[in-house]
């Protein structure tokens, strides 16, 4: 069932450099689309931009299996009709646990059409203040003005690649990110770095492609998740929410102060930084260790150096003295938010933004230090904790979105 909702006409720049539309976000994955489906709901004037879960369906591998889940797989509307369960049911569908990538990318997609079905694939090229708000132009040198302009982009523009690697070709390193199908790399020998979800299992994708793997992590150990179904966390508990929240983030205790983000952002910030790296630290999914049983996972190993050996090869230096020789470097490296990087901003927009590592200082609403300029996902992370990097965030930094845009408007405010 498709939420009611409120959208003008996009209207024409007028003389009196009036805003054509209240809100413009800027990302059309999980946190664009519940950013407007809870904006459209409360009758807010929205556009969004952008292509529709491109991150997902673009830079992530084929076969992959999303790790969350499937309560923590929900993209929020505000009447809570759009979940995963009630895109099987309208569309008649059965989705295995864990949640195929495949399956979650056609419920995003499903959620888009309920919702927003007039999503403007093109992308912003420039973001510019303006006297009542912004002015933006598009990639085919369109322009309009905003009063709110949400920045839902995602990770896409951060990927983290460790400077050993730096002026290799894509053919001899690249990184996960830059990949949506391995099936190229059967037969080659591929030294995966990382020891996080993402590092396993591409290493167990390339295997199973029939590459010849080795995973390099500079963990002293792999931490795998939920290796066996406990008590606690079965279904048959009845007090498995006492426990367990369903944003899945975190370890029990911490996990509820990570899904509460305004308590989160009343932590000293010290206590936040024990809290985000706790609850998010490199780990892979129990499911993947049958799946990774002849791959060699090295631990407490760091590359130190990275040469080319040929044209074809790489040739990595350890610390522990030893040598490979590979065909390809799969960098499974993270990702590091620096807002700063996007190329869309104008230099005096950037100039008034605050910055504190990369990410935007961030207050209620998600409203940052520029007026009527807002960020969700995994930017708000710092300001409001590390579930705003996983879809089951998207319930908090819509709702709070909202409300902040919503109160303003009554007050007429910029």
């Amino acid at each position: 069932m498709k939420i009611q909702s409120f959208v003008n006409n996009p209207r024409k720049s007028q003389l009196n450099d009036r805003p054509v539309c209240q809100v413009a976000i800027i990302g059309a994955g999980p946190y664009g689309l519940a950013a407007a489906a809870h904006l459209r709901a409360a009758k807010i004037e929205t556009r969004v931009f952008g292509e529709t879960m491109g991150f997902w369906s673009r830079q992530m591998p084929e076969g992959m299996i999303v790790r969350s889940i499937w309560e923590a797989c929900h993209i929020s509307d505000p009447h809570r009709a759009l979940t995963m369960d009630g895109y099987t049911a309208a569309e008649r569908v059965q989705i295995p646990q864990p949640v195929p990538l495949s399956d979650f990318i056609n419920y995003g997609r499903w959620f888009q059409q309920q919702v927003v079905p007039d999503v403007d694939a093109r992308h912003v090229a420039r973001i510019e203040l303006a006297p009542h708000g912004f002015r933006l132009v598009l990639d085919d040198g369109e322009s309009f003005h905003a009063q709110r302009v949400v920045i839902a982009t995602g990770i896409a523009k951060f990927s983290r690649r460790p400077p050993i690697f730096d002026g290799f070709p894509a053919e001899l390193v690249s990184h996960t990110s830059e990949h949506r199908k391995l099936n190229h790399f059967a037969g080659k020998s591929v030294a995966v770095i990382g020891g996080g979800q993402s590092a396993l299992e591409t290493a167990a994708l390339l295997h199973e492609l029939g590459a010849e793997v080795e995973v390099i992590a500079r963990q002293p150990r792999i931490n795998w998740l939920d290796q066996k179904v406990t008590w606690l966390k079965s279904e048959a508990n009845p007090f498995r929410r006492i426990f367990y929240p369903p944003s899945d983030v975190g370890p029990p205790g911490l996990n509820w102060i990570v899904a509460t983000p305004g308590l989160f952002r009343q932590l000293p910030r010290r206590t936040q930084e024990w809290v985000a790296y706790r609850s998010i630290r490199p780990a892979g999914s129990g499911w993947l260790v049958p799946r990774l049983r002849t791959v060699p996972i090295r631990t407490s190993l760091t590359v130190t150096t990275a040469t080319g050996a040929g044209t074809d090869k790489v040739a990595l230096q350890i610390d522990d003295g030893s040598a490979r020789r590979v065909d390809h470097v799969m960098l499974a490296t993270g990702y590091r938010v620096d807002v700063t990087r996007h190329s869309f901003f104008a230099p005096d927009l950037l100039k008034a933004l605050h910055v504190a590592d990369g990410y935007p200082e961030l207050r209620a609403g998600l409203e940052s230090s520029v007026p009527g300029l807002h960020f969700v996902g995994a930017p708000a992370a710092r300001s409001f904790g590390p579930v705003n990097r996983f879809v089951s965030g998207t319930g908090y930094a819509a709702s709070s979105l909202a409300r902040r845009i919503v109160a303003s408007a009554g007050r007429n405010e910029p």
